[in-house]
Protein backbone atom coordinates (compact mmCIF):
# COMPACT_ATOMS: atom_id res chain seq x y z
CA UNK A 1 0.00 0.00 0.00
CA UNK A 2 2.84 2.37 0.88
CA UNK A 3 4.47 1.74 -2.51
CA UNK A 4 1.19 2.42 -4.27
CA UNK A 5 0.74 5.67 -2.37
CA UNK A 6 4.24 6.82 -3.27
CA UNK A 7 3.65 6.05 -6.92
CA UNK A 8 0.33 7.87 -6.82
CA UNK A 9 1.91 10.94 -5.26
CA UNK A 10 4.71 10.94 -7.81
CA UNK A 11 2.18 10.62 -10.62
CA UNK A 12 0.11 13.49 -9.28
CA UNK A 13 3.27 15.51 -8.85
CA UNK A 14 4.09 15.05 -12.53
CA UNK A 15 0.58 16.07 -13.50
CA UNK A 16 0.80 19.14 -11.30
CA UNK A 17 4.17 20.04 -12.79
CA UNK A 18 2.58 20.06 -16.22
CA UNK A 19 0.20 22.75 -15.03
CA UNK A 20 2.91 24.89 -13.41
CA UNK A 21 3.19 27.15 -16.45
CA UNK A 22 -0.37 28.34 -15.82
CA UNK A 23 0.58 29.77 -12.43
CA UNK A 24 1.92 33.33 -12.56
CA UNK A 25 5.32 33.93 -11.02
CA UNK A 26 4.72 35.32 -7.54
CA UNK A 27 6.34 38.49 -6.21
CA UNK A 28 6.85 38.25 -2.44
CA UNK A 29 7.30 42.02 -2.02
CA UNK A 30 4.03 42.74 -3.79
CA UNK A 31 2.42 39.89 -1.86
CA UNK A 32 3.28 41.50 1.47
CA UNK A 33 1.13 44.49 0.52
CA UNK A 34 -1.64 42.27 -0.83
CA UNK A 35 -1.62 40.26 2.41
CA UNK A 36 -2.29 43.30 4.60
CA UNK A 37 -5.80 42.08 5.42
CA UNK A 38 -4.59 38.52 6.08
CA UNK A 39 -2.55 39.38 9.16
CA UNK A 40 -5.55 39.67 11.48
CA UNK A 41 -5.97 35.88 11.39
CA UNK A 42 -2.71 34.54 10.00
CA UNK A 43 -0.22 36.92 11.60
CA UNK A 44 2.12 39.32 9.84
CA UNK A 45 4.65 36.57 9.21
CA UNK A 46 2.08 33.83 8.57
CA UNK A 47 2.41 32.26 12.03
CA UNK A 48 -0.96 33.27 13.43
CA UNK A 49 -2.76 31.48 16.26
CA UNK A 50 -5.02 28.43 16.02
CA UNK A 51 -7.63 27.70 14.77
CA UNK A 52 -6.25 29.56 11.74
CA UNK A 53 -3.53 27.77 9.78
CA UNK A 54 0.09 28.82 9.75
CA UNK A 55 0.93 29.90 6.21
CA UNK A 56 4.60 30.70 6.77
CA UNK A 57 6.97 28.46 4.85
CA UNK A 58 4.13 26.66 3.10
CA UNK A 59 4.77 25.60 -0.48
CA UNK A 60 4.00 28.40 -2.93
CA UNK A 61 2.23 26.07 -5.35
CA UNK A 62 0.01 24.64 -2.63
CA UNK A 63 -0.88 28.07 -1.22
CA UNK A 64 -1.75 29.38 -4.66
CA UNK A 65 -4.08 26.46 -5.36
CA UNK A 66 -5.83 26.83 -2.01
CA UNK A 67 -6.34 30.55 -2.55
CA UNK A 68 -7.72 29.86 -6.01
CA UNK A 69 -10.02 27.14 -4.72
CA UNK A 70 -11.33 29.41 -1.97
CA UNK A 71 -11.88 32.29 -4.40
CA UNK A 72 -13.58 30.07 -6.96
CA UNK A 73 -15.75 28.14 -4.50
CA UNK A 74 -13.99 24.77 -4.73
CA UNK A 75 -13.06 24.99 -1.04
CA UNK A 76 -15.50 26.47 1.44
CA UNK A 77 -13.89 28.32 4.36
CA UNK A 78 -16.44 30.46 6.25
CA UNK A 79 -13.78 32.75 7.74
CA UNK A 80 -12.43 33.47 4.25
CA UNK A 81 -15.73 34.57 2.73
CA UNK A 82 -15.14 37.76 0.75
CA UNK A 83 -11.42 37.90 1.55
CA UNK A 84 -10.08 36.92 -1.87
CA UNK A 85 -13.15 37.24 -4.09
CA UNK A 86 -11.74 40.20 -6.00
CA UNK A 87 -8.15 38.97 -6.23
CA UNK A 88 -6.61 38.20 -9.62
CA UNK A 89 -4.47 35.13 -10.26
CA UNK A 90 -1.39 37.34 -10.12
CA UNK A 91 -2.38 38.81 -6.76
CA UNK A 92 -2.99 35.33 -5.35
CA UNK A 93 0.39 34.20 -6.66
CA UNK A 94 2.03 37.20 -4.97
CA UNK A 95 0.34 36.43 -1.63
CA UNK A 96 1.44 32.80 -1.92
CA UNK A 97 5.00 33.88 -2.65
CA UNK A 98 5.06 36.19 0.38
CA UNK A 99 3.88 33.65 2.93
CA UNK A 100 6.00 30.92 1.38
CA UNK A 101 9.07 33.10 1.93
CA UNK A 102 8.46 33.38 5.68
CA UNK A 103 9.88 31.01 8.31
CA UNK A 104 7.52 28.62 10.06
CA UNK A 105 7.45 28.66 13.83
CA UNK A 106 7.66 25.34 15.65
CA UNK A 107 5.00 23.33 17.44
CA UNK A 108 4.83 20.57 20.02
CA UNK A 109 3.63 16.98 20.13
CA UNK A 110 1.59 15.75 23.08
CA UNK A 111 3.78 13.04 24.65
CA UNK A 112 0.70 10.91 25.27
CA UNK A 113 -0.05 10.85 21.53
CA UNK A 114 3.52 10.55 20.25
CA UNK A 115 3.71 6.77 19.76
CA UNK A 116 0.38 6.42 17.96
CA UNK A 117 0.89 9.57 15.90
CA UNK A 118 4.37 8.49 14.77
CA UNK A 119 3.09 5.04 13.81
CA UNK A 120 0.31 6.44 11.62
CA UNK A 121 2.54 9.07 10.03
CA UNK A 122 5.39 6.69 9.26
CA UNK A 123 3.56 3.44 8.56
CA UNK A 124 -0.13 4.20 8.04
CA UNK A 125 -2.80 1.76 9.20
CA UNK A 126 -2.33 -1.37 7.11
CA UNK A 127 -5.51 -3.16 8.19
CA UNK A 128 -7.59 -0.25 6.87
CA UNK A 129 -5.44 0.53 3.83
CA UNK A 130 -4.36 3.90 5.23
CA UNK A 131 -1.10 4.87 3.54
CA UNK A 132 1.82 6.36 5.45
CA UNK A 133 1.71 10.16 5.50
CA UNK A 134 5.41 10.33 4.63
CA UNK A 135 4.58 9.18 1.09
CA UNK A 136 3.37 12.67 0.18
CA UNK A 137 4.40 14.86 3.10
CA UNK A 138 8.01 13.59 3.53
CA UNK A 139 9.59 12.04 6.65
CA UNK A 140 10.27 15.49 8.11
CA UNK A 141 6.80 16.82 7.34
CA UNK A 142 8.12 19.39 4.87
CA UNK A 143 5.82 18.17 2.10
CA UNK A 144 6.68 18.32 -1.57
CA UNK A 145 6.56 21.92 -2.77
CA UNK A 146 7.07 21.22 -6.52
CA UNK A 147 4.37 18.54 -6.43
CA UNK A 148 1.96 20.77 -4.52
CA UNK A 149 1.82 18.60 -1.39
CA UNK A 150 1.68 20.78 1.73
CA UNK A 151 4.12 21.03 4.57
CA UNK A 152 2.66 19.83 7.88
CA UNK A 153 5.67 20.38 10.14
CA UNK A 154 4.90 22.82 12.94
CA UNK A 155 1.30 23.32 11.84
CA UNK A 156 -1.29 23.80 14.59
CA UNK A 157 -2.53 20.37 15.67
CA UNK A 158 -6.05 21.73 15.99
CA UNK A 159 -6.04 22.95 12.40
CA UNK A 160 -4.71 19.66 11.01
CA UNK A 161 -7.33 17.71 12.96
CA UNK A 162 -10.09 20.04 11.75
CA UNK A 163 -9.03 19.51 8.14
CA UNK A 164 -8.88 15.73 8.50
CA UNK A 165 -12.40 15.74 9.92
CA UNK A 166 -13.54 17.98 7.09
CA UNK A 167 -12.02 15.56 4.57
CA UNK A 168 -13.70 12.65 6.36
CA UNK A 169 -17.06 14.38 6.01
CA UNK A 170 -16.31 15.27 2.40
CA UNK A 171 -15.73 11.64 1.47
CA UNK A 172 -19.46 11.29 0.85
CA UNK A 173 -20.87 14.72 1.67
CA UNK A 174 -20.03 17.91 -0.27
CA UNK A 175 -20.48 19.94 2.92
CA UNK A 176 -17.02 18.71 3.92
CA UNK A 177 -13.69 19.41 2.27
CA UNK A 178 -13.47 17.95 -1.23
CA UNK A 179 -10.68 19.86 -2.97
CA UNK A 180 -8.19 17.01 -2.75
CA UNK A 181 -9.12 16.09 -6.33
CA UNK A 182 -10.90 13.24 -8.04
CA UNK A 183 -8.48 10.67 -6.58
CA UNK A 184 -9.83 11.49 -3.09
CA UNK A 185 -6.46 10.80 -1.47
CA UNK A 186 -7.09 12.78 1.70
CA UNK A 187 -10.77 11.92 1.86
CA UNK A 188 -9.98 8.21 1.71
CA UNK A 189 -7.25 8.51 4.35
CA UNK A 190 -9.38 10.58 6.74
CA UNK A 191 -12.44 8.38 6.24
CA UNK A 192 -10.54 5.39 7.62
CA UNK A 193 -9.13 7.16 10.71
CA UNK A 194 -10.77 7.25 14.13
CA UNK A 195 -11.06 10.47 16.13
CA UNK A 196 -8.22 9.30 18.38
CA UNK A 197 -6.00 8.55 15.40
CA UNK A 198 -6.74 11.95 13.89
CA UNK A 199 -5.81 13.67 17.14
CA UNK A 200 -2.61 11.62 17.41
CA UNK A 201 -1.27 12.16 13.90
CA UNK A 202 -2.23 15.86 14.04
CA UNK A 203 -0.32 16.29 17.28
CA UNK A 204 2.65 14.39 15.85
CA UNK A 205 3.06 16.58 12.76
CA UNK A 206 2.81 19.71 14.88
CA UNK A 207 6.02 18.67 16.61
CA UNK A 208 7.92 17.95 13.41
CA UNK A 209 10.51 20.49 12.28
Amino acid sequence: MKKQAILLCLTLGLVSSGLAAERPAGDAAAGKNEAATCVACHGEDGNGPAPFPKLAGQGEKYLYKQLQDIRDGARMVPTMIGQVDDKSDQELADIAAYFSSQETSGGQTDPALLELGAKIYRSGVAERNVAACIACHSPSGQGNAPGGFPSLAGQHAQYVADQLRAYRTGYDDPSGRTNDGDAKIMRSVAFALSDREIEAVSSYVSGLH
